[in-house]
């Protein structure tokens, strides 16, 4: 395989003096998914087992993403994997979840996506199962809204080919979130920190809209140019910092709170793969 810096394909031979599993930035990733994966479990996000996030091999391995088997608020950086683009995992143990085309097939599409998330948020895949698009109602949802957040409807199962990852990745686009349509929602950011604060978002926009329709009443919400100007005062990089390290400090709050002990360092929104896809979602692949 080969590998530039941006994580796309050159004709320049991957080296593998990166690969020391025990390195402080292999430690790093590990904790940073691990603390993705915990705070999107104690933000509702879970689907008892279900659901991962992932973030970019800086050296165009593939993706970390956690193992399968978990759920997303047990995950501490021993299960955490790295995962080739074609399933392969290179390090790690445990089972692989077969939806990895999710995340390697949209960081191959696009170099500035550093993170992605994948998770079954009921309140997001209930508004998109209604046939409703997300409307700007809150300050959650201007962040997302215009324009209208893609949706997949290809199918409702499984990513579990590259090929459906890559109807994924060009459904998704350049937007930062996508609906996969009776299934769950996809988000995307230039690091994992920032995919995380944008599921998060997401479900707490569909959740609001969903009250709001609860009064009966002709819903109201801002027009194009309210909704840019409160997503530039509002979700500018260092408000996106500061609900990273709020939602780092809460999942440490209730990791402590249910004596698990868990925390973390990881603080920043410090900014950040492509080899033949393997088609075959039998070949030891876990959900």
């Amino acid at each position: 395989m080969t590998t530039n810096v941006t994580g796309g394909l050159t004709d320049r031979p991957m080296t593998h003096e990166h690969e020391n599993t025990t390195s402080p930035a292999v430690a790093g990733i590990r904790e940073l998914v691990a603390l993705s994966s915990r705070i999107l479990g104690h933000t509702d996000q879970g689907d008892l087992i279900w659901g991962h996030a992932s973030a970019r091999d800086p050296h165009g391995r593939g993706v970390w993403m956690k193992a399968s088997g978990w759920g997303l608020e047990e995950i501490t950086p021993d299960r955490v994997q790295l995962v080739s683009p074609s399933g392969e995992v290179l390090e790690g143990t445990g089972g692989r979840h077969s939806e990895y085309p999710i995340h390697t097939e949209i960081m191959a599409a696009r170099a500035d996506v550093g993170g992605v998330v994948h998770a079954h948020s009921p309140y997001a895949v209930a508004l998109a199962a209604a046939g409703q698009p997300l409307l700007p109602v809150s300050h959650a949802a201007t962040y997302f809204v215009p324009p209208e957040v893609p949706r997949f409807t290809d199918t409702a199962d499984l990513i579990l080919t590259c090929d459906l990852g890559k109807r994924v990745a060009a459904n998704l686009g350049s937007a930062s979130a996508v609906f996969l349509v009776n299934h769950g929602i996809v988000t995307a950011g230039p690091t994992l920190q920032v995919a995380t604060v944008a599921a998060v978002l997401l479900e707490r926009a569909a959740h609001q809209q969903w009250i709001t329709h609860g009064f009966r009443s002709w819903p109201t919400w801002s027009d194009a140019p309210e909704a840019f100007s409160k997503r530039d005062h509002i979700y500018h990089p260092q408000a996106l910092d500061q609900v990273w390290n709020y939602l780092v400090r809460r999942s440490e709050r209730l990791s402590r709170a249910h004596g698990s002990g868990l925390t973390s360092t990881t603080r920043t929104l410090a900014g950040g793969c492509h080899e033949p896809c393997r088609d075959d979602p039998a070949a030891g692949d876990y959900i």
